[in-house]
């Protein structure tokens, strides 16, 4: 996997932990990952990450 520029979410903490980072890369894929957990990574398309965020933040999703 090419190197990935990670950028931290303007939501997370200012502490250690409970951070979540995006980094795109070439191939147009969209990687995420929990800062105290940075070599676990979820792979996604940007059309599904924007409908997922769709719907957390019209509270479509039910614990």
């Amino acid at each position: 996997m090419p190197q990935l520029t990670w950028q931290k979410s303007s939501f997370s903490s200012g502490g250690e932990g409970n951070c979540v980072e995006l980094a795109a890369s070439t191939s147009s894929l969209i990687h995420l990952r929990e800062s105290d957990h940075p070599h676990q990574l979820a792979t996604t398309t940007p059309h599904a990450l924007a409908n997922l965020l769709h719907a957390v933040k019209a509270g479509h999703l039910s614990r």
